[in-house]
């Protein structure tokens, strides 16, 4: 159970500032030590935003994870790191992301890193909310793959990019990092097409040598490309089976579901903890403290203050960054109400 009940934490993304986007489109100006320079800037404004809020649960906001070297893509052997995009023009879906060809046995030899974002986040967060880390899945990561002779299908290519998801999970807890989100919303959008059961070993295999070493979450979704959901919302299809995930937390997207399935938060809470998204990322409605309250007692019952952590339903890259700056303060105004009038 959480040492504080009621926490507040968010999934792992924060938008990147304007002027990110805008140098991210002109590397070639900078120097490495210009480089440096801009990448700690981007999580000083991602951690200052979320300390500000008053978060409980912090991340750098993802602020690297651009379309070039540090993208995690680029960190992988045995692809072709060009991608095509099969429509390109019109308005916007997952079509538009390019999907990279599988040229050679699938590597990583340098890691994905996650560790190194780890580690500035932890040089340059004030003492106090807790620090977490974000690693995408090997079912997520496989999305974005092309099947070949070696890799047959989707479920052969996260077969293969297990290995790497793993070996940077044993990296982060090596060097430090206590909490870790494995981040697998695929896994949600296609569970109800899909062998549940080979998700949830596929996923355990994953986390197996650092579960019990650190505290393990994932995060289940239904996409938020553009801020449109890729999968039928619905959290039906993934239980009982997903209550078998190693983790000590599950995140769930209620907010944007006008807290449809409410009830499946209870049935986690008789397990694991539960993270509820009860902000969303795909609104403009700023919602006010009284109303983040209110989604707070609604939850309450359905299982007790110390299984509950409260957050926006999904990373918050999508979102401009006045509108998340100001949801996640109502999300925490919203909670501190609650909190004060259970005694938590």
């Amino acid at each position: 159970m959480n040492e504080r009940p009621l926490r507040t934490t968010v999934v792992g993304s924060y938008p990147l500032p304007g002027w990110l986007e805008h140098a991210s489109s002109h590397l070639d100006d900078f120097g490495s030590d210009d480089l440096a320079e801009l990448v700690d800037d981007a999580v000083l404004v991602a951690i200052h935003d979320q300390v500000e809020a008053g978060l409980d649960v912090i991340t750098d906001g993802e602020q690297t994870r651009l379309d070039f070297n540090l993208s995690f893509y680029g960190y992988l052997e045995g692809i072709d790191r060009e991608s095509a995009a099969s429509r390109r023009l019109g308005p916007p879906a997952h079509d538009q992301r390019g999907r990279h060809a599988i040229v050679g046995e699938l590597a990583a030899p340098r890691g994905l890193g996650v560790v190194e974002e780890w580690e500035r986040l932890r040089r340059l967060a004030p003492a106090g909310p807790v620090l977490k880390a974000s690693v995408p899945g090997p079912y997520t990561l496989s999305g974005r793959l092309v099947p070949n002779d070696s890799y047959p299908d989707r479920n052969a290519v996260a077969d293969a990019l297990q290995p790497i998801v793993t070996a940077e999970l044993e990296a982060l807890a090596a060097s430090g990092c206590q909490e870790i989100t494995v981040d697998e919303p695929s896994m949600s959008c296609y569970a109800h097409r899909v062998d549940t059961s080979h998700l949830v070993d596929l996923f355990n295999r994953t986390i197996a040598p650092v579960r019990g070493r650190v505290r393990l979450s994932t995060h289940l979704c239904f996409g938020n490309y553009r801020g449109r959901a890729v999968g039928p919302r619905q959290y039906a299809p993934m239980f009982p089976a997903f209550l078998e995930l190693g983790v000590e937390e599950i995140h769930v997207e209620m907010a944007s579901r006008e807290l449809a399935e409410s009830e499946i938060v209870g049935t986690i809470a008789e397990r694991l903890d539960v993270a509820v998204g009860i902000v969303d990322v795909k609104s403009y409605w700023i919602e006010p403290p009284e109303e983040i309250a209110r989604r707070v007692r609604h939850f309450l019952r359905f299982a007790p203050a110390e299984r509950l952590s409260f957050a926006p339903d999904c990373g918050l890259s999508q979102t401009a960054r006045w509108a998340a700056r100001q949801k996640l303060a109502n999300l925490v105004h919203g909670v501190v109400i609650v909190r004060e009038e259970v005694g938590v």
